[in-house]
């Protein structure tokens, strides 16, 4: 197989403020550098953004030696300049550098749908990484494989702490501990220091606080913008339509299913899919899930394992299709319409879906979070979402609401309405409406008018003639 060659290109103001409206955190391009790794050999790395107003991340770029590109904006503004940019300089690399045969898009932006198309028509593969709440879904499904952002973080929570360097101590020797706990080894304060120690926490000053005395909504925004659980894995029931098809085509090619090749199928039928929505950590352990599930047999060991479908595989129950969770969506904007005229945010919006629509779960549709069911509504124009690095996102009434007015009509081919004829007239019987003149046609019309008059003898009267005005030389 032939090794990929990845160029990245990060959009990073789309990013940010994705990341920090959807999960609530700072974005950071370390996981997606790993991530990428494990997919081919990564040759190029370029970020785009105004870095003078992110200067907090210049630091992580540098670390990572991402090639940072300047944008600067205009003094009318340029909101898709970066995407102009960026699109530019991939298009530039796929004709100028024939050894990459790999892209992997970072940004969660539907515009850059016809850079992704046009790429594959050139023959590279594709990747694009962003959050499952803020990434186009359309842009989802177009590229090779879509890599959340989620799952990158899913993974960093549950890596192993990382080891102590060596040749730093991790603190005092132990001995050292032990006296200082029994308090000796250490003078004995009976100053003003003293007294504020021996205060309980609530009545010392807010600088001699530990941390946890802090309430969350004081803490920093760097601390709460951590604050984020991990969302329920999916049923494994709702995977088996992509892997009972994936293994019929597998099937047709005579091929045997195998790891490696059900997932690459997968993928090219799907490439939003990923095994950790379900709660696998790798793809020989959502297998391992399924079989436990009695959905597939596997046989063979040494990892090379063989799929088999059973007849009962399928569920008896049909999946739901995540089109059929807009009805419900579209009732709860109905009703809080005014309110939706202003916008808002996606937490009061899933209260009232809630509230009102107690049957209805998103996760029986396909979708982890809310959120994620709010961007698949986006794509469909049921409503318009805005992210909010404060608020998080906010959403709106989409332009379904707002259907466009109808074309006025052609007076030329109206046809008269019955009830606007005009009254007929009866003769002898009174009315409003003065009878028509005769209608003359126009070539009757122009015969008239071109018609000699004849003297009462019938002779023809020739047409008098119009005075002659001569002017005088004097009067010239």
């Amino acid at each position: 197989m032939l090794e990929k060659n990845i160029a990245v290109f990060v959009d990073y103001d789309n990013i940010e403020i994705g990341v920090k409206s959807t999960l609530r955190r700072e974005f950071s391009v370390a996981p997606v550098l790993e991530a990428l790794k494990e997919r081919g050999h990564i040759v190029a790395k370029f970020a785009y953004a105004n870095w003078s107003r992110a200067e907090h991340a210049t630091r992580q770029m540098a670390e990572n030696a991402v090639q940072m590109v300047q944008r600067i904006p205009s003094p009318r503004g340029d909101k898709n300049g970066a995407d102009i940019n960026l699109a530019l300089d991939a298009l530039e690399m796929a004709f100028t550098h024939q050894h990459v045969n790999a892209f992997a898009i970072v940004s969660g932006d539907s515009d850059f749908i016809p850079l992704v198309n046009k790429l594959k028509e050139y023959g590279k593969t594709v990747f694009v990484v962003g959050g499952k709440a803020f990434t186009s879904t359309i842009l989802q499904q177009n590229c090779h494989e879509f890599v959340s952002y989620e799952s990158l973080l899913d993974d960093m929570r549950d890596a192993p702490p990382a080891p102590q360097q060596q040749g730093r101590p991790a603190g005092p020797p132990r001995d050292a501990r032990d006296a200082r706990d029994r308090g000796e080894g250490r003078p004995q304060h009976s100053g003003p220091r003293q007294e504020r120690q021996d205060r309980p926490p609530q009545d010392r000053p807010p600088q001699d606080r530990p941390p946890q005395d802090h309430p969350p909504q004081d803490r920093p925004p760097q601390d709460r913008l951590q604050q984020r659980q991990r969302p329920a894995p999916l049923d494994m029931a709702q995977a088996m339509p992509l892997v009972e098809r994936a293994l019929e085509v597998l099937e047709r090619r005579n091929v045997q299913p195998q790891l490696g090749l059900l997932k690459s199928t997968m993928l090219q039928l799907l490439p939003s899919f990923s095994e950790k929505a379900y709660g696998a950590h790798s793809f020989s352990e959502f297998v391992e899930m399924l079989k436990k599930a009695d959905f597939i047999n596997v046989s063979g060991s040494g990892g090379r394992y063989i799929i088999e479908r059973k007849a009962s595989s399928l569920p008896e129950k049909p999946q739901l299709k995540p089109e059929e969770a807009l009805p419900f969506l579209r009732d709860v904007l109905e009703t809080h319409r005014l309110d939706m005229e202003e916008g808002a945010s996606a937490d009061e919006l899933q209260q009232w879906v809630i509230d009102e629509v107690p049957q209805f779960d998103w996760k029986a549709f396909g979708f982890q979070e809310f959120t994620e069911f709010l961007n698949f509504a986006q794509d469909r124009t049921v409503v318009r979402i805005e992210p909010d690095e404060e608020k998080g996102l906010i959403a709106y009434l989409g332009s379904e609401f707002y259907p466009p007015a109808p074309p006025e009509p052609d007076p030329a081919t109206e046809k008269p309405h019955p009830l606007d004829e005009r009254q007929p007239i009866v003769a002898g019987q009174p009315s409003f409406l003065e009878p028509d003149p005769k209608p003359v046609s126009p070539r009757a019309r122009t015969i008239r008018k071109r018609a000699p008059k004849t003297d009462p003898n019938g002779n023809t009267m020739a047409p008098p003639r119009k005075p002659r005005i001569t002017r005088r030389k004097a009067d010239q």
